[in-house]
């Protein structure tokens, strides 16, 4: 029997682990967005090489990570606005996962659009930035 937790990376082999591990990163809007970056990088030499395996595991890792960040934007102990944020992640792993050539393309239009400056720009009209970190 397969069994698939979302809370559990694929098992991978060597050369894929070495390379994978650790890719997957949604922090934040900014850290998503850096992984989905070096998995597209990845994933298109793997596609370009004909390699299999090496695509399905990318698209497997994108997929937990849309299970996760979905996971915690519907987790009421999470704070309103991360998981908004979350939300916005499992979306765009999501698109990822349907139009992977067109992803970055429609990413730029998405953050430019009202809705996106709405859920997430400041009160005055400004993107968020996040709380400086803190010393101690």
């Amino acid at each position: 029997m397969d069994y698939e937790d979302r809370y559990v990376d694929p098992l991978m082999e060597e050369p894929y682990a070495s390379r994978l591990q650790g890719a997957l990163r949604f922090h934040d809007r900014e850290s998503a967005e850096a992984s989905l970056q070096k998995l597209d990088a990845i994933y298109r030499e793997y596609r370009d090489a004909s390699d299999r395996v090496g695509t399905t595991l990318v698209r497997s890792l994108v997929l937990k990570g849309r299970q996760r960040a979905g996971s915690l934007a519907a987790n009421s102990r999470v704070r309103p606005e991360k998981r908004r944020e979350k939300q916005e992640i499992a979306n765009w792993f999501r698109v990822w996962l349907e139009t992977s050539d067109l992803f970055f393309d429609w990413l730029e239009l998405r953050k430019q659009s009202e809705e996106f400056q709405r859920l997430f720009s400041d009160h005055r009209g400004r993107p968020e930035t996040p709380p400086p970190a803190r010393e101690g």
